[in-house]
């Protein structure tokens, strides 16, 4: 056999290889790489779709977490508000109660004082009386001279 005889017979026996490569070997091959670059871009996708979902959800719990804030915020200045409202209730309370108890007492010390007048003026008639008893050195009859005492009262 010669050389291009072997030639001839390698290059149909290459031939008839590409040929069944080409028919029933590279379609599946192919085919598993198309599946393969499908799946890959169906992953790609995925994760720009999650990457861009949880960009929304950050900016979705950003904005609840400012909304809080500000919610949080509202209800601690209503609470000082409250507290503060409260405060000047109870001062005005007390204020008010405080000047009830001063005119309580102002009356009471008014009431007091009425009485320790009244008092002095007895004390003052029987000091008179004495005084005149002794001065006359004779009695003196308070039931006679009632009307006189009781002017006297007045006087004083």
């Amino acid at each position: 056999m010669s050389i291009t005889g072997t030639l001839i017979i390698q290059m149909i026996v290459f031939l008839a290889l590409v040929g069944f490569t080409m028919k029933f070997v590279w379609p599946p091959i192919a085919s598993a790489l198309d599946e393969r670059a499908a799946k890959i871009a169906d992953g790609l996708a995925a994760a720009d779709k999650a990457k861009s979902e949880l960009s929304a959800a950050n900016q979705k719990v950003e904005a609840e977490l400012a909304k809080s804030r500000n919610e949080t915020a509202q209800r601690l200045a209503d609470a000082e508000r409250r507290a503060q409202a409260i405060i000047e209730e109870a001062k005005t309370r007390a204020t008010e109660e405080g000047n009830k108890i001063v005119a309580a007492a102002r009356i009471e010390a008014d009431q007091q004082a009425v009485k320790a007048r009244e008092a002095l003026r007895e004390q003052v008639a029987a000091l008179a009386v004495k005084g005149a008893e002794q001065i006359l050195r004779k009695e003196v009859n308070a039931g006679v001279h009632a009307d006189l005492l009781g002017r006297l009262k007045a006087e004083l």
